[in-house]
């Protein structure tokens, strides 16, 4: 039997579900959760597994581990689980900075053990279906990459728990803006070199009704009868992040790129559109809808010239999450590649920091640019050949 191991048992640890399969071979054995809520979820959910407080009791009795917990919680037990030998999955953004990210890569180098990162929308059906368009020659050579963030959940999801407070989550254009980020990566084909950003907290920061909600979680206070935005009650004490931010990159290997998110609009989706040298492709929609592609000119906007359904798939995050595990499982026992990968994670982050400094002023005034740290060749040669053994 593969034992599994979870770290954290929060929102997140749903994905237990996909890891745990006795019959195929793999058992979620152990759990480690800090707070007495996480563990009684645990043990109600697997009875039979191992429910502690304790990370090395895990890393003690398993052969891989699911890190879960909250951001700015990743990096420790993660540097603990590579210098022991046991391969770690963990849960996007990879961390909060630069500095935790880059100690993740070389605990995994120095200890030859292998890292994966829980970049879910790499398996997404409308992700992969545009990259896929792009990869056969549908708009030419990408030049230009846009992504609008219309996050209508913002308040909840990301207002009323530790979210709000920069010092656990460094800002929203990092802890969301990670996943955004890796795809505007993915799809033009390399990383930011420079960024710049502005943004605000426009709304939830004139809201004074605010509580602890220790021991609560998400979906005991989520409900989309929440709105408008100012009418929100029980915001987290500390709320110091922005809801509404924009930054600009240009990639490395010349595509310019901006990304856009509001946390107080009514409808919650992510707007893609990707600029070619001979067209553009666009998504109307994320779980269901269409994907666009313009290949003639046209007097205003025109109809697309070609029109792909966006594919659905059983499982959470439009079919994402139980493939994401299942890759994981697989490189964990075996190797090999992986869509995800823990060199562009590292890079979302470095941009997402990068921006979040840009936009605060602290490298010059507000929408300054900032470039992006570079990495060490050691860990890029490394990662790039799979993680060897």
């Amino acid at each position: 039997m593969f034992k599994v191991g979870f770290i954290g048992f929060g929102a997140r640890a749903g994905l237990w579900r996909h890891a745990h399969d006795p019959e195929a071979g793999t058992a979620v054995t152990a759990v480690c959760d800090i707070s007495e809520r996480g563990r009684a979820d645990a043990a109600k959910a697997l009875p039979d597994a191992l429910v502690t407080d304790d990370v090395d009791q895990v890393l003690d009795a398993v052969d891989c581990v699911f890190i879960v917990t909250s951001d700015d919680q990743h990096a420790g037990p993660a540097v603990r689980a590579l210098e022991a030998g046991v391969p770690v999955f963990c849960e996007k953004p990879m961390a909060i900075t630069i500095a935790d990210c880059d100690a993740m890569l070389t605990a995994a180098h120095q200890n030859r053990t292998r890292l994966y990162i829980g970049h879910n929308m790499r398996h997404m059906p409308v992700v992969r279906q545009m990259r896929d368009l792009i990869a056969d020659g549908a708009i030419g050579e990408v030049q230009a990459v846009w992504c609008r963030h219309f996050v209508g959940h913002g308040g909840d999801y990301y207002f009323k728990d530790w979210h709000a407070d920069r010092s656990r989550s460094t800002s929203l254009l990092l802890q969301k803006g990670a996943h955004d980020i890796d795809v505007i990566h993915w799809l033009a084909g390399g990383y930011s070199r420079t960024v710049s950003a502005m943004g605000e907290l426009k709304v939830y920061g004139s809201i004074t009704d605010r509580r602890d909600r220790s021991g609560e979680r998400m979906g005991d206070w989520f409900s989309t009868d929440n709105w408008p935005p100012r009418s929100l009650t029980g915001l987290n004490p500390v709320v110091d992040v922005e809801d509404i931010s924009m930054m600009t990159m240009r990639l490395d290997n010349g595509v310019l790129a901006s990304y856009q998110q509001c946390h107080f609009t009514p409808d919650y989706w992510r707007n893609y559109t990707v600029i070619g040298d001979q067209g553009r492709l666009e998504n109307d929609g994320n779980g269901s809808g269409t994907i666009g592609v313009w290949n003639k000119r046209s007097r205003g906007r025109g109809e697309p010239d070609l029109e792909v359904a966006i594919a659905t798939a059983e499982g959470g995050h439009g079919g994402a999450d139980p493939r994401l595990v299942a890759e994981f499982l697989r490189f964990a026992r075996e190797g090999g590649p992986t869509e995800t990968s823990p060199i562009a994670a590292r890079m979302s982050v470095a941009a997402g920091c990068a921006a979040t400094s840009s936009l605060r002023g602290e490298v010059g005034p507000e929408g300054t640019p900032v470039t992006i740290p570079e990495l060490d060749p050691a860990l890029l040669d490394w990662f790039a050949a799979d993680q060897p053994s």
